[in-house]
């Protein structure tokens, strides 16, 4: 016996490292009183541990629930990107497929507005969705390496929507995945959530690199990859 007083941590490691303990004292296991979790009376060490398990099950039940939501939101998107593409690849007329990109995506996505602009390719009128762009424009899409998504609605860009959303996504279009870019697609909503700084741009960026990918028709002499 010494003198030197037990600390708590020194209880918990003595209970890890002697996990017979209880085995060996079945009475002090049964008695011992602890906090009930969520509230002042005192509960056996049994009943806190089935609350903890209770508690944990909530937990792993939610967390899975929530993957099962995420699972089905995907499968949704997944599902319209595709019926997207079919009309895209489905169009006869290279001179119809900006307005199959943007307009199709606007149907299928139920966006509030939508615009885009594209420069430097040899069969793209200069009207329309060929208009000029400025080239500070041209220096910001080459500027993104990402869709970005956010609400800062101070854009040039955003200038070329029929009205100011609340929340944007800006998706820069190449004809190489290194290469310039040839155009800009802004999604605009009236919903401040529906594009956010934290959301993930992978379903965007499939998005960018499949109107890419329709684009080269409007630019034959420029090799696919």
């Amino acid at each position: 016996m010494t003198d030197t007083a037990l600390t708590a941590q020194d209880i918990a490691s003595f209970l890890q490292e002697n996990p017979g303990f209880f085995d060996e004292h079945a009475d002090v296991f049964a008695t011992l009183q602890v906090p009930h979790p969520h509230g002042s009376r005192a509960i056996s060490l049994g009943e806190r541990q089935i609350l903890t398990l209770r508690e944990r099950n909530r937990e792993l039940e939610w967390r899975l629930n929530e993957l099962v939501r995420n699972a089905t939101a995907n499968e949704t998107i997944g599902s319209h990107v595709a019926k997207w593409c079919s009309r895209l690849l489905s169009e006869c007329d290279p001179q119809l497929v900006p307005g199959e990109i943007a307009l199709g995506l606007a149907e299928q996505f139920d966006l509030n507005h939508v615009a885009l602009r594209l420069w430097n390719l040899s069969e793209l009128p200069d009207h329309g969705y060929g208009e000029p762009v400025s080239q500070d424009v041209r220096t910001f899409t080459d500027s993104l390496k990402a869709p970005y998504c956010g609400t800062d609605t101070a854009f040039e860009a955003v200038a070329w929507l029929d009205a100011k959303p609340k929340s944007l996504a800006l998706v820069p279009l190449r004809l190489q995945a290194d290469g310039p870019a040839v155009g800009l697609l802004v999604l605009g909503s009236d919903d401040a959530e529906r594009f956010t700084p934290e959301m993930g741009t992978t379903f965007l960026e499939s998005i960018g690199q499949l109107a890419s990918a329709a684009l080269h028709r409007l630019n034959p002499a420029t090799p696919k990859v």
